[in-house]
């Protein structure tokens, strides 16, 4: 069996049902892949690339990933936080270091590294127009790293940025957190949250990854259950 390995952030983790209905990319993302391919999700809260790697959170990967295995590797919201000298990290500089330290550790056990850039956050101005992430500057570090490393990357932030954009401010707000009051137990007071996701934006989003691993053909193509 191959297993894709998630490291990421919250936006990727892998949620228990008291916080339901928030939804990780990675808790969705079987539903595009084979029978035989299965996702060991480590994504968490909060994580950078600095506090993941500080925290030993690579090392249950390297530990058990095998040859042909893939991680996935999804960080940039909290490499941001400058006020948090845990977490931040300079995106051409530490964050692209940290990023090294991850694919070297998929390609000494001959597993295959893609990197994917941050989702979008829902952010509107006042005329309804999406707004720019401030951690777009994280997205171009990767892919600039991926080419420089021949690692393949997936550019999310980009392609749901298009597409939060394409649907507008009404309809993207199924995709994100945003609650009523009472409705869910562990939001009484309801929650109007652009970063964290609900199922039906992580099947949106996890949907934008698998067309791109289809793009990108061989190896991450053979994953997608559109081949069986």
């Amino acid at each position: 069996m191959t297993v894709i390995y998630w490291a990421g952030d919250s936006t990727v983790k892998e949620n228990n049902f008291c916080r339901y209905p928030q939804t990780g990319i990675g808790q969705e993302f079987h539903r595009f892949l084979k029978k035989d391919v299965r996702v060991s999700n480590h994504g968490e809260n909060g994580r950078s690339t600095k506090s993941f790697l500080d925290e030993s959170r690579l090392a249950p990967i390297y530990n058990q990933i095998r040859e042909g295995d893939f991680l996935f590797i999804q960080f940039g919201h909290n490499d941001e936080k400058i006020e948090d000298e845990s977490r931040y990290t300079v995106a051409f500089g530490d964050y692209q270091e940290n990023l090294k330290k991850m694919v070297q550790a998929a390609r000494n056990k001959k597993a295959y590294p893609v990197f994917i850039t941050s989702v979008e956050r829902r952010i509107f101005d006042d005329k309804n127009n999406l707004q720019i992430g401030t951690h777009r500057i994280y997205a171009e570090a990767m892919i600039e790293l991926g080419q420089t490393l021949q690692v393949p990357v997936i550019d999310l932030n980009t392609l749901s940025h298009q597409l939060i954009e394409k649907v507008g401010p009404e309809r993207s707000k199924e995709w994100f957190m945003h609650l009523e009051e009472k409705r869910y137990p562990y939001y009484p007071e309801g929650l109007r949250d652009n970063t964290h996701l609900k199922p039906e934006g992580a099947v949106m989003f996890g949907s934008l990854i698998a067309e791109e691993l289809e793009k990108l053909g061989g190896i991450y193509q053979q994953l997608l259950c559109i081949q069986e």
